[in-house]
């Protein structure tokens, strides 16, 4: 490929040093492998280990609102939610007003494996907060925790 048929240089490395999408991303996958391997032991990735605490509540969620908590889709929630059932860490019920809808269950299982997990979660954290210092954490979840998703009809 000669050099006409490729961006130039300086444009790669802007689009590299300041895009926050890719800055985010390389972030997340970063932090992925972190939590995945901490989690490991349990036979749980991160996502799974943050879908049983979002369901860690008195009132089973329908999963059309966990879904956005999540940052998810239903369908991907749903896809996700599959493996974790089959173990018997949680349940899908019959919403009781729309039997249409299905609600999200944690089950005594699911927090038994939770309360096992924790003291490794924990641990990862500390490890991480103890690089990157208390204070560079704490400015880093209220900046992501400013990025808002777009309506779902995707208009800004």
């Amino acid at each position: 490929m000669s050099s006409s048929e490729t961006l130039p240089a300086a444009t790669v490395h802007h689009i590299r040093d300041t895009c926050l999408c890719l800055a985010a991303q390389r972030a997340a996958r970063a932090l992925a492998r972190r939590f995945d391997e901490a989690l490991r032991p349990f036979g749980l990735t991160n996502g799974q280990f943050s879908l049983l605490v979002a369901l860690n509540q008195a009132e089973p969620p329908p999963i059309g609102r966990l879904a956005p908590f999540l940052a998810m889709d239903p369908s991907t929630l749903t896809a996700a939610v599959k493996p974790l059932a089959r173990r018997g860490l949680l349940r899908l019920i019959p919403d009781a007003t729309d039997r249409r809808s299905r609600r999200v269950q944690i089950t005594p299982e699911g927090v038994a494996l939770l309360r096992e997990a924790i003291p490794a979660w924990r641990a990862a954290h500390a490890r991480l907060d103890s690089e990157i210092g208390p204070t560079t954490a704490e400015a880093l979840r209220q900046g992501l925790a400013e990025i808002r998703p777009l309506p779902a009809d995707g208009a800004a």
